[in-house]
C-alpha cells in the first residue's frame, strides 16, 4: 500500500466523494432512543483557541463536571488524535484541513451515539470550523471561544512551542499566532476570556459551558426510556 505521507496520494484518496457502490444502512436505533437511554442529548462542545489558552485543561475540567452530574462525555484533544488517528498528518494548511475534517467527523459521531462530546483543538480557520458545525444541526454544535490574548498564552507557553517559534526552529508551515494567522469566530455561542484582567479558572470556565448546556436542554432526554424497543 502507498505511504499516506505522499501528500499527492493522500489526498487522492481522502477526496473520493459518493462512490457508486456505496450505501447508507439505516439501524432500528435512533439517535434519540440513545438519547433517552443516557437521559441527556448528544452534541459537540467545540473549543478554539491559541495554543496555551487552556484548551485541553478546559476539556477536562469541563468532562469531570459532567460526570459528576451523571453525564456521559468524551473528550477529543487535538494533541492526543496526532498520536493515532492524525498521526500521519503535518502543520500544512492542507493537513490542517484534514485534520479538523476528521475530527469534526468523529465527533459528530460521538453526538449521533447521544454523548456529549469536547472538541479541544486549535482550529485556527474559520472555514474548516464552520465545515464542522455544518455536520450538524445547527443547535447540537456549540462553539467555545477559549479568548486568552497571546500575551499571556506565550508567557505560559506550556509545551515550549512558543519559544521555539520565536526562535524560527518551528519552520515547516509556521505557529498560530506567530506566523501562521488564527481567525476568531465571528458568533459563537460561548466566549470565554478574562475578567478585569484576571483569567478565570478551568472550574469557573467549565461551569459556564456547564450552565449554557443546562440552560439549553441537554442535560436531559425529551422523554423517558424506552426499554421495549426491539420487543
Amino acid at each position: 500500500m502507498p505511504c499516506l505521507e505522499n501528500k499527492s496520494i493522500f489526498f487522492k484518496m481522502s477526496s473520493v466523494v459518493n462512490p457508486t457502490n456505496i450505501f447508507w444502512h439505516e439501524c432500528p436505533i435512533a439517535k434519540a432512543d440513545r438519547e433517552k437511554l443516557l437521559n441527556q442529548q448528544g452534541c459537540v462542545v467545540w473549543i478554539t483557541g491559541l495554543s496555551g489558552s487552556g484548551k485541553s485543561t478546559l476539556a477536562c475540567s469541563l468532562g469531570r463536571q459532567l460526570h459528576s452530574r451523571g453525564k456521559l462525555s468524551y473528550v477529543l484533544d487535538g494533541d492526543n488524535l496526532r498520536h493515532g488517528l492524525n498521526k500521519n498528518l503535518g502543520f500544512s494548511p492542507e493537513h490542517r484541513m484534514e485534520n479538523i475534517r476528521r475530527v469534526g467527523e468523529v465527533a459528530k459521531l460521538f453526538a449521533d451515539a447521544g454523548l456529549i462530546c469536547i472538541a479541544s483543538l486549535i482550529s485556527p480557520y474559520r472555514k474548516d470550523r464552520d465545515s464542522c458545525r455544518a455536520l450538524l444541526p445547527e443547535e447540537n454544535f456549540i462553539e467555545v471561544f477559549l479568548n486568552m490574548p497571546l500575551e499571556l498564552c506565550e508567557n505560559r507557553d506550556p509545551k515550549g512551542l512558543y519559544k521555539l517559534a520565536r526562535a524560527g526552529k518551528i519552520k515547516v508551515s509556521g505557529f498560530t499566532g506567530i506566523d501562521d494567522p488564527y481567525e476568531p469566530p465571528l458568533n459563537c455561542e460561548i466566549e470565554l476570556q478574562q475578567k478585569d484582567g484576571i483569567c478565570p479558572t478551568p472550574n469557573e470556565m467549565a461551569g459556564e459551558v456547564v450552565t449554557y448546556l443546562e440552560d439549553k436542554g441537554y442535560l436531559i432526554a425529551d422523554s423517558p426510556v424506552i426499554t421495549n424497543q426491539l420487543a
